[in-house]
């Protein structure tokens, strides 16, 4: 299925065509800040075999106070500048929530913007869980939402057996490749192979905010250690449908 034996010279590629995390559209977020950043992204996703991206930028109270139209403005801007230059590729736009009083007001005002299918994209504060958070996941798939809950791997509070339950309630769990690479630290990549081991983790994103990141991949896919993931993950990773 997977043909490692390319020539040195070839880009490597993903196993998988769907990064449903980053940060690509320009000045919402922390991340991709002009349009000309949001293109040498897109441009480098696609070099590694992506042909489907959700863009997910952040909605945190008192930082990217973001909301439908704030985001569907960036996206707008996104959008124009791929056109212009000539860049055809399939591209859709959520959010990252961070869960707080900004997301539970969004939430209780219907002004969430959802991935397809009403997948939902939701993160932890790194201090600490959020208080409620199993009551919150349960209210959410009460209202048909199915929440995603972003890089798992970077709470350090959290242990083995919080994992399983949160897992095990209905979240699923999206795993930062970046999080191999030793990028967050080692705590993290320990977190994130574990995680592997134990068959919880049901996406991969790449969470990408700059080129950085996005050349920090190209060189990882290259590796044995990469190859060494792509055996081990579950072949279901990344499969279900955002179309």
């Amino acid at each position: 299925m997977f043909n490692f034996l390319k020539k040195n010279n070839e880009p490597k590629k993903l196993f998988y065509t769907t990064d449903m995390h980053c940060h690509i559209i320009p000045g919402v977020d922390h991340g991709a800040q002009t349009v000309e950043d949001s293109i040498a992204l897109v441009k480098a996703e696609m070099e590694m075999g992506i042909s489907h991206i959700i863009a997910t930028s952040h909605v945190t109270k008192d930082s990217f106070e973001n909301n439908p139209e704030t985001l569907a403005k960036g996206f707008a801007t996104l959008k124009a500048g791929l056109e212009k230059a000539g860049i055809d590729i399939d591209i859709k736009y959520s959010a990252e929530y961070r869960i707080d009083e900004l997301f539970k007001e969004q939430l209780k005002n219907n002004q969430l913007v959802l991935m397809p299918n009403n997948y939902l994209l939701v993160e932890n504060s790194f201090q600490g869980e959020t208080m409620g958070l199993d009551e919150l996941l349960f209210e959410l798939q009460l209202k048909d939402y199915i929440p995603i809950l972003a890089h798992p791997e970077r709470y350090r509070y959290y242990n083995h057996q919080r994992y399983q339950t949160l897992h095990d309630s209905g979240a699923y769990f999206q795993v930062n490749l970046l999080s191999f690479t030793g990028y967050f630290g080692e705590p993290e990549k320990r977190t994130a192979e574990w995680l592997l081991d134990n068959e919880l983790i049901d996406f991969l994103g790449s969470d990408i905010h700059f080129m950085q990141h996005a050349e920090i991949l190209q060189k990882f896919i290259g590796t044995k250690e990469y190859r060494k993931i792509v055996e081990r993950i579950p072949r279901l990773c990344n499969d279900i449908s955002f179309n």
